[in-house]
């Protein structure tokens, strides 16, 4: 079907998924630039020792679109959750699956998030699990200079490294350098991070 114009900023999510599903790219295109940051932030609590992050975003973008061409309004769920659910699990299967094969970096990937709660998942565990990923938080930032603290809430924002330069009055190299220190804390403090 051909693109049409339409004023698609006015459309829910929802709706853009309903005119995909009858064949407008052009509501693809426009949820996909929706989601940019949202596909960023989801893949940058997971550090690849010796990795690119460019791979993990392009798998959360994979997990992007299969929400957009498999979201099912009779299933009472907003867009916005159902496509975190894909973007999340397209991520951990990534990881999961290069454990297996021969992408070694893939193997040291390390979460910062509690592992994945299905969409089953009672008040009491959802609330456990904010629980527990806060405290890891807390007590990676205390490992942290402060402006690696602060590199890291910009990061995980899904700021690019320019964006975060401009915030925190630092060159790019700069900011590099603490991402990557950040990464090797992480690294390794892990043990840290995976008690219960």
């Amino acid at each position: 079907m051909s693109n049409i114009m339409f004023p698609k900023s006015e459309y829910s999510d929802e709706r853009l998924c309903a005119l995909v599903a009858d064949g407008h790219r052009d509501a693809e295109e426009e949820l996909v630039k929706r989601y940019l940051r949202p596909v960023r932030v989801c893949a940058r609590p997971y550090f690849l020792a010796g990795g690119d992050s460019e791979d993990l975003i392009q798998e959360a973008m994979f997990g992007l679109l299969k929400a957009i061409r498999e979201f099912d309004p009779s299933h009472d769920t907003q867009f916005k959750t159902f496509a975190e659910v894909c973007i999340r699990n397209r991520i951990r299967s990534a990881v999961t699956n290069a454990a297996r094969s021969k992408h070694a970096p893939l193997n040291d990937s390390v979460p910062f998030e509690s592992p994945m709660l299905g969409a089953e998942a009672s008040p009491e565990e959802l609330y456990i699990s904010r629980e527990e990923e806060t405290e890891r938080m807390v007590r990676l930032r205390q490992q942290l200079s402060p402006l690696e603290c602060k590199v890291l809430r910009f990061f995980l924002l899904g700021l690019s490294y320019q964006e975060i330069s401009e915030q925190v009055g630092r060159s790019i190299k700069s900011v590099d350098n603490a991402v990557q220190r950040i990464r090797r804390k992480v690294a390794g403090n892990f043990g840290v991070f995976s008690e219960s």
